[in-house]
């Protein structure tokens, strides 16, 4: 039961509306890559590579019978991944240290020191003239 009261302080913890779009978002993001990478990418450099289409490079570990398709080991697919991930992670970590050079402005502005109350003031003012 420890596990299920960890999880559940861990799900309430943060916006949970905030986290659903956040998921919206990135799974919307995460189609817009892999259509950039599959569409515009990967044309070039197949076409760079000698005319290659990456997402039919696979090797045929059976070949398809009257009953059976083959079976395929599709290393291109695997390929348009890894370059949709990378893609992607750097898109994100563009925008965290964006982000974090934000946060940093802001921390480097300092706050002006609160105004010291009327009593604060009043006393001052005497000890001043008590110097004198």
């Amino acid at each position: 039961m420890k596990i299920v009261s960890e999880f559940k302080a861990f799900a309430m913890r943060g916006n949970v509306v905030d986290m659903a779009v956040g998921i919206i978002i990135g799974v919307a993001f995460g189609k817009i890559v892999s259509s950039f990478v599959s569409d515009v990418i990967m044309p070039p450099i197949g076409l760079l590579v000698g005319g290659i289409d990456f997402s039919n490079l696979s090797i045929t570990l059976k070949a398809a019978t009257e009953s059976a398709p083959a079976i395929l080991l599709q290393y291109g697919v695997f390929i348009n991944s890894i370059i949709d991930f990378v893609i992607i992670a750097w898109a994100i970590f563009m925008v965290i240290k964006a982000m974090n050079s934000l946060k940093k402005k802001e921390e480097a502005i300092p706050a002006a020191p609160p105004k010291p109350s009327d009593d604060i003031v009043l006393l001052t003012e005497i000890r001043d003239l008590l110097k004198k």
